[in-house]
């Protein structure tokens, strides 16, 4: 701030020698002189004008230095325009007069031209500060203002990506309470093409956009996932990976994840880092803590993260509690927080089971009161009801599993040309893939198919020798061998058939793989040990433990498989 800046400065006095001596020591100090000899010509040559300060005289004809000052502030409007009265009151009585018109100072007659000099230099410092506050507040609107459009814009499309769901199911309250445009909590549901709800609670560190960001990854994986059928822990598993990539150290997701099955009434879940929810039986009104057993999701490596489930079995009327640690850290006007012991009591009076979730929540807000709050506050109640009290999906899909029996056939062939260019396995993974019931046992039907597709091209088909592989030499000789063998192949097949058979109870998959080679002598093979060292050997034993039923037909160039698995859908 420059105090030698050379101002526009209005002098209003109808008294000519006192206002000639104040234009005369202002111009000495290189400053404009707007004159005015009342008070209504001071507020017009202000107008018109626009001066940086004024010195008013207090008592003027047609109109005084108050009315005057009094109109001057309210054009001035946000603007700091400094009004030295000019007087020669001297009673407590005037001078406050004079500080309610919206005066700023006082400047007693006679003159002195050195104080005059002093607080025109002060009041100038004070109004290019005011005015650089002025220019930081209307660049600071202006910043919130693009901030908050750009947040509305990041919200809408949050609010699409992370929409409801199926959480408008009869049977499912929620409050979602934020601290800021984005809500640091998650709640997400969806429903599996079986009739399950899924259902992911969480909480991330912080609040606000850096909460949604991570919240973003997580709607997609979920929403994305749970329509084709992925089981709860392969969902678990996706979402863990992506946070443990994307989110920096010190940010993870607190959460609860439930896999609700009406129809059996039962339930899977997971609880990391969260609060321990409350499983509240409505036959009794007894309650189960749902503790956490793991860490937060985006903390661990994809090789340390656990994903192993609690399973429940439920019954109609019980109801499951979740909630954020905003509500047992809520804080009152003292500073002391809601706590878990209070949370408790609400379970412990008794209550109507349809009265819990509105009292636990004003027993909350009434403790909070007028305080501020530290944290998003987020409750959900989850009723175990039959299918028709859930949703129309629950139901018409209970409907048509109920005793149904679904079975398919399918048979794939490769021929000469194509083996030595094609894989048939990445496709029949992804077929078979497609079953939801099948997703969680992808690892254990590639090793399958993989070891029956092998063997019938490298033994059938090729002629191949697996006692070559008993030696590190013998290894490489037999890859050479296969490899010049399928490059002059001109005849031979292999026959893929797979059969698929599923009912309430258990699933039933049968691969059926056939070559045209001569086969072998398949009754040495069977029911060997699992073999852990060498280069070969190892394929049947370890089909035969992962699988009902492993046989040979004909001469041994056809193997068949049975593979069971326990339909939970």
């Amino acid at each position: 701030m420059n105090d030698r800046r050379h101002l526009k400065i209005l002098v209003a006095d109808d008294t000519d020698t006192d206002r000639l001596i104040l234009e005369t020591i202002v111009r000495r100090e290189g400053h404009e002189v707007i004159a005015a000899t009342n008070g209504q010509q001071a507020v017009e040559r202000y107008v018109d004008e626009q001066p940086d300060m004024v010195l008013m005289d207090a008592l003027m004809p047609v109109m005084d230095g108050f009315e005057a000052t009094k109109l001057i502030k309210k054009h001035a409007g946000d603007k700091f325009v400094p009004v030295l009265f000019l007087t020669s009151l001297s009673d407590n009585e005037s001078l406050v007069k004079c500080l309610d018109a919206g005066g700023d100072d006082f400047l007693s007659k006679p003159y002195s031209r050195i104080v005059l000099q002093a607080k025109i230099k002060s009041f100038n410092r004070i109004r290019e500060m005011n005015a650089t506050v002025l220019l930081q507040r209307d660049e600071i609107a202006k910043n919130n203002a693009r901030l908050l459009q750009e947040q509305m814009v990041a919200k809408h499309v949050f609010d699409n990506v992370a929409h409801i769901g199926c959480l408008n199911s009869k049977n499912i309250r929620y409050f979602l309470s934020s601290l800021a445009v984005f809500n640091g909590d998650l709640l997400l549901g969806a429903m599996r093409p079986n009739g399950n709800m899924v259902v992911f609670f969480g909480d991330f560190t912080g609040h606000g956009l850096p909460a949604a960001i991570g919240a973003m990854p997580v709607a997609s994986t979920f929403y994305g996932m749970i329509p084709k059928g992925f089981s709860m822990t392969d969902i678990l598993k996706e979402v863990n990976n992506k946070l443990k990539q994307i989110l920096p150290v010190g940010i993870f997701c607190c959460a609860t994840m439930l896999d609700i099955n009406y129809r059996k009434k039962k339930l899977m879940i997971w609880n990391g880092g969260l609060p321990a929810g409350l499983l509240y039986k409505g036959k009794d009104s007894s309650v189960y803590p749902i503790k956490s057993t793991h860490l937060p999701l985006g903390v661990l490596s994809p090789r340390a993260f656990k994903y192993d489930c609690e399973e429940l079995d439920l019954e109609n009327g019980d109801r499951l509690y979740l909630w954020s640690d905003g509500i047992h850290e809520a804080r009152n006007t003292s500073g002391e927080m809601f706590g878990e012991a209070r949370l408790l009591d609400v379970f412990q009076q008794h209550l109507q089971p349809q009265t819990l979730f509105d009292n636990i929540l004003s027993q909350v807000q009434n403790f909070i009161g007028d305080s501020e709050k530290d944290d998003d506050l987020s409750l959900v109640e989850i009723l175990m009801a039959d299918p028709i009290d859930v949703n129309e999906f629950a139901y018409e899909t209970s409907i048509k599993r109920d005793n149904a029996v679904i079975a398919w056939d399918m048979t794939f062939e490769v021929k000469p040309s194509s083996f030595k260019v094609f894989d048939p396995l990445p496709i029949l993974i992804n077929l078979i893939m497609e079953i939801p019931s099948l997703r969680s046992h992808n690892a254990a039907l590639y090793t399958i198919l993989a070891e029956l597709y092998t063997n019938a091209l490298e033994h059938g088909v090729l002629g191949l020798d697996s006692a070559l592989k008993k030696s590190p030499e013998g290894f490489s000789e037999y890859y050479e061998l296969r490899d010049f063998r399928i490059k002059n192949l001109q005849e031979g097949f292999v026959k893929i058939f797979i059969s698929y058979t599923t009912q309430d109870v258990d699933g039933r998959l049968i691969i059926r793989v056939e070559d045209s080679g001569k086969g072998f002598d398949f009754s040495k093979k069977m029911g060997g040990d699992l073999m852990t060292s060498g280069y070969c050997g190892r394929g049947i034993p370890l089909m035969e433990k992962m699988c009902e039923s492993v046989r040979y037909l004909g001469n041994g160039n056809t193997a068949e498989v049975v593979f069971v698995w326990a339909n939970d859908d």
